[in-house]
């Protein structure tokens, strides 16, 4: 168990160096287990401060297995920085599409 967390900690970091200035590398935090919980959820590559998100990437559907961890993932203007666990990669989707936590 503890190669997989340390594989996923390393994932991380380099996911959030890739996904811009907007995610915080000073600390990393493995992503805690989520599920979407809207029926639909657009996933963006990056959130810009003045334009909101940019980049779609795809549109995650009910029930997909997400990680977001609540107070240290950062979270903007209620768009949530997530990891899709699978497609593995970093993403932004609306807080409020999270839910299910540590539910699998």
């Amino acid at each position: 168990m503890r190669i997989a967390t340390k594989a996923l900690a390393t994932a991380a970091a380099a996911a959030a160096l890739t996904v811009g200035s907007q995610v915080s590398t000073e600390a990393v935090v493995p992503p805690e287990h989520a599920v979407i919980v809207c029926q639909s959820a657009s996933f963006y590559a990056n959130y810009d401060s003045s334009s909101g998100p940019t980049g779609l990437i795809r549109v995650l559907g009910y029930g997909n297995k997400v990680g977001h961890t609540r107070g240290a993932h950062p979270v903007y203007n209620g768009w949530a920085a997530t990891f899709d666990f699978g497609k593995g990669d970093w993403g932004y989707v609306r807080n409020e599409c999270l839910g299910g936590y540590d539910s699998w």
